[in-house]
């Protein structure tokens, strides 16, 4: 098949996705699909996880527009933006994964190494159905069991997460879902993998409705302010268990409260926190304005807590 053609069909209706990262003080960049000409983007959760705003770049009309977050499902890494003013927008032509075969041949688009420009375009196979990951994140510190994903032998590259799977006749039937040096695949044989359309779809239409679930995440999340890491792996931590501070963001509500780094949180309104997933499960359900009773070990081996008033900050 002419993967270049097939490419050039798709291309309008894909963005890049840019992002600032106010944990690291750095950037970093993915790919979307517009859903709605009026600028609903599909993408993974990943490409916007620590983000503390976010630019996307039509690839169909070259404009830049400033992104909010409709919501995210972390669990399931897929995430719903909305282009600020966008309007009159291509959009993908969205196929079935339902009825894909191993062995059918399939082209990977995105924006591989995040350079930007003309989309990226990778060709193979579907190799594997339901292939099943565990993906960790460096930003929280988390990771996730991923399921039912699609393997091919497309190669993807870090930048080309959130891009399109497409068939031969250009229809998206999955998201491409790439490794990078924060977001990381465990055991796994190779890196190529992608999140089956029907799965996304359901994801992003709960999403859109506004239906928060224990996975859902609607609109802006809650801002705590802190990059953590397992304790077990804190140097000098008397701690074996909790969410370890690796570092914490100046002027935000965990600076306020007087965590630092080398603390350990271990409890989040009464409930134990025994580690970094844990924390970002039980910050899932809260919003910016909600106040959260903060518990932590400080680095002299010091029982602390204290109340803290969330703030607006990067998806969860």
């Amino acid at each position: 098949m002419n993967a270049s053609q097939i490419a050039s069909g798709v291309d309008p209706g894909i963005v890049d996705v840019n992002t600032q990262l106010g944990y690291q003080s750095g950037s970093a960049a993915g790919t979307g699909m517009v859903l709605t000409s009026s600028g609903e983007v599909l993408t993974n959760n990943h490409v916007v996880e620590g983000a503390t705003s976010i630019s996307v770049t039509d690839i169909g009309n070259g404009r830049t527009y400033a992104a909010n977050v409709v919501g995210t499902d972390a669990t399931d890494d897929i995430a719903v933006l909305k282009l600020v003013g966008a309007s009159g927008l291509s959009t993908v032509d969205l196929g079935a994964s339902s009825t894909l075969s191993v062995g059918q041949a399939v082209v990977a688009i995105g924006n591989a190494g995040g350079v930007g420009g003309s989309p990226s375009v990778s060709t193979g196979q579907i190799t594997a159905l339901g292939q099943s990951i565990t993906a960790s994140d460096e930003a929280s510190g988390s990771s996730e069991q991923l399921s039912g994903l699609l393997q091919t032998s497309a190669t993807l590259q870090p930048g080309d997460s959130g891009g399109p799977l497409v068939d031969s006749s250009g229809r998206v039937v999955g998201i491409d879902t790439a490794a990078s040096s924060s977001f990381q695949f465990q055991g796994a044989s190779d890196q190529n993998y992608a999140i089956p359309i029907d799965n996304a779809l359901s994801i992003a239409r709960q999403i859109e409705a506004g239906d928060a679930s224990t996975s859902i995440h609607i609109g802006q999340a809650a801002f705590l302010g802190v990059q953590v890491e397992a304790a077990s792996g804190l140097s000098g931590s008397t701690s074996t268990s909790g969410a370890a501070v690796a570092a914490v963001v100046s002027g935000s509500p965990a600076a306020g409260a007087g965590i630092a780094a080398g603390d350990v949180i271990d409890s989040l309104n009464g409930q134990t926190v025994d580690s970094p997933s844990t924390l970002t499960a039980l910050m899932e359900p809260h919003h910016p304005g909600d106040t959260v009773q903060v518990g932590w070990i400080d680095s002299s081996g010091q029982k602390q807590t204290a109340s803290v008033q969330l703030a607006s900050g990067p998806p969860a």
